[in-house]
């Protein structure tokens, strides 16, 4: 068999449902910053790495005891352009209101929105074929249009990854897994919007799955399956406006991968996958000041899709080195997306053989 060891790490960017405000421009961004990567994204990428070490073990997952850390650099941009309006209601010659408005002035002005993530994820061996696992985001992002820059920890998060089955040359492999996220990141409901950008997403957020793997040599079939929900925020005291943000009920999301890794040779391998996400409609009450009652603004539901290239090139006996670039090709997903992928040698502390 050509592949024999670990040949790729496929950062797969699965989008999960995002916060969106009372206007339309807001809502779409927040909803594009839940299509940077997530929390079980790497979770395939593990899965599918191991399966390459199959041949050598009864699972394709770390055995008991062993560590795994990894660090991911990500990158993604949104180009977009805003419209100013002027707007100026006419009227009549006794100065009344016509009802007919006038566009006085109109500004398009094109705005991007950066941002890079660097991760560091470590995975532990419980049992042959469970491994327990956590995520360190640490992001810095910078917006055109405000001139605002943020630099800090995004949201923490772990995951569980069981193997139900041991790997059988030519049969499909299957994992399960699921990810609790933390808001431990700067979130979007309680900064001041005019001044800083945030690093999380603000909520808890739990996710589960499967993804599967199939090895024909020289290519290898993968894709994933994931649900997640998103708990609901309460008690929160956001200005927006002349109203005050008050809940938040995020939508549920369903996401779904498919792709294919081609090795060229034991050096090099290509692969290309695209990811998809469905995310239901949210739900914010906001209380308005002017008036004394509470009001509900819904957003729709939104479909996201993402194609991904990769390149995994050995540049060591025991190491793999992973360059990702991908586009969005739905209106909220990013413009461009770059990625690159790195094991950290651990091998001082990694139990020894005997145990």
């Amino acid at each position: 068999m050509l592949i024999r060891t670990k040949l790729i790490s496929i950062p797969l960017l699965l989008a999960f449902a995002s916060a969106v405000v009372a206007d339309e421009a807001a809502d779409m961004d927040k909803a594009r910053e839940a299509l940077t990567k997530q929390d079980n994204d790497a979770d395939t990428e593990k899965a599918l790495e191991q399966v390459f070490e199959a041949a050598e073990k009864n699972y394709s997952m770390l055995k008991r005891g062993g560590v795994s850390v990894n660090y991911n650099f990500d990158y993604s941009y949104y180009g977009d352009q805003r419209i100013d309006l002027t707007i100026t209601p006419n009227v009549n010659s006794d100065g009344q209101v016509t009802g007919d408005s006038t566009i006085s002035s109109a500004n398009v002005s094109p705005v991007a929105s950066h941002t890079m993530t660097n991760s560091f994820s470590l995975d532990y061996g419980l049992m042959d074929n469970v491994t327990i696992g956590g995520r360190l985001p640490l992001i810095a992002k910078f917006e055109t249009e405000d001139e605002l820059t943020a630099y800090g920890v995004g949201d923490l998060s772990g995951t569980v990854r069981w193997q139900p089955f041991e790997y059988v040359p030519g049969k499909i492999s299957q994992t399960y897994f699921a990810t609790l996220r933390l808001p431990t990141g700067d979130s979007p409901y309680e900064i001041d919007e005019t001044k800083s950008l945030p690093t999380g997403s603000g909520t808890w957020g739990l996710s589960g799955g499967v993804s599967a793997s199939k090895v024909l040599d020289p290519v290898v079939l993968f894709g994933s399956l994931s649900y997640g929900y998103t708990l609901p925020l309460t008690d929160l005291n956001q200005r927006r406006g002349s109203s005050i943000l008050r809940e938040v009920h995020s939508g549920s999301s369903l996401s779904f991968s498919m792709g294919f890794a081609y090795s060229l040779s034991y050096d090099v391998s290509l692969s290309a996958s695209f990811q998809g996400s469905f995310n239901d409609q949210s739900r914010f009450e906001l209380y308005d000041t002017a008036t004394g009652s509470t009001v509900s603004s819904v957003s729709g539901s939104q479909m996201s899709g993402i194609m991904n290239f990769a390149l995994g090139v050995r540049v060591s006996p025991k190491t793999i080195a992973n360059v990702n670039v991908g586009f969005g090709m739905t209106e909220l997903s990013p413009d461009i997306l770059l990625g690159l992928s790195l094991p950290i040698d651990v091998e001082g502390i990694k139990p020894s053989a005997g145990n």
